[in-house]
């Protein structure tokens, strides 16, 4: 079995951005630390949650040195350094190797997408030209692009694509998955209200977004299902399901910024195109964070 990254919960960081909508470093390390004191088992800096499409290089690098610094080898530091473009994602990861993340988070290529065969091809690319181990991102409802788990198996032989970040729901094709690849890849679920149910499989924790606004309820439905307490892992997941679901109420990571905002953590908002949320889906949010407490 390959070495495991981490066990648990991983936060998919938010970028918290001033009003001029320039990188909140002082923020940053404020929300890091807060991780890190609730339980998070993982920092993942400049993924989709952190807008990473939106970061300049010079921002994207900037931001990863800092998490590094910050984390102090406290927890490790995940960096997302997926593109469209298989040059491109190779120099974002060889500059965040440079730049002392732990692993890296690759997503698979979107818009222009590819075939199975060009999945391979790509993360081969790329991990052939790092030493840092590879979680692959598979969320098809954001790339229109899902990995099969017949090309999970051929990604699994290269010796550094360590694990996934799953998030295409289908608990079938996760099953199928690990049969097909036993110990050669390790399952995090992409999403928060499957933490419990992949976890059941043989997944080893969450990369996760609720874990912005509650990091501790992640962390320890994680910790049961580890713990083989699936069952107590199942009640948590059920009793925090509203809010796993009512962060994606727009497109991540807007209702989720909101959110930590309402909690007075002072995040910012996001860039173009994204926006501000509103209506509906505000109240929503609003009502489901009240029942908790978190507001």
């Amino acid at each position: 079995m390959k070495k495991l990254v981490f066990t648990g919960a991983g936060v998919a960081t938010v970028t918290p951005f001033h009003a001029d909508g320039s990188v909140n470093y002082e923020k940053l390390g404020e929300l890091i630390d807060r991780q890190i004191a609730q339980g998070t088992d993982a920092i993942v800096i400049c993924g989709t949650t952190g807008e990473s499409p939106t970061l300049t290089p010079q921002e994207h690098s900037a931001c990863i040195r800092f998490a590094v610094k910050q984390t102090a080898g406290r927890v490790p530091v995940i960096a997302g350094t997926g593109s469209n473009d298989t040059a491109f994602a190779a120099e974002l990861s060889i500059e965040a190797e440079k730049d002392g993340a732990d692993a890296l988070l690759m997503v698979t290529p979107y818009y222009n997408k590819t075939s199975q065969a060009g999945l391979v091809r790509h993360f081969h690319y790329v991990a052939d030209r790092v030493t840092l181990p590879i979680i692959l991102y598979n969320v098809p409802s954001r790339t229109g692009l899902n990995i099969l788990p017949e090309t999970y198996y051929a990604l699994s032989r290269h010796e550094n694509i360590v694990a996934t970040k799953e998030a295409n729901g289908d608990i079938s094709s996760v099953a199928k998955t690990r049969a097909l690849c036993g110990g050669d890849l390790a399952f995090y679920s992409g999403n928060d209200d499957q933490i419990t149910a992949i976890m059941a499989l043989g997944g080893m924790g969450v990369i996760s977004t609720m874990s912005n606004v509650t990091p501790k309820i992640p962390h320890e439905i994680a910790a049961l299902a580890l713990a083989g307490n699936v069952a107590a892992s199942a009640r948590l997941q059920l009793e925090w399901l509203d809010l796993c679901n009512d962060l994606f109420v727009d497109v991540n990571p807007i209702p989720v910024k909101e959110a930590m905002n309402l909690m007075g953590l002072g995040v910012g908002g996001c860039r173009l195109p994204l926006c501000e949320i509103g209506g509906a889906a505000l109240t929503k949010l609003k009502a489901t964070l009240e029942r908790h407490g978190l507001i």
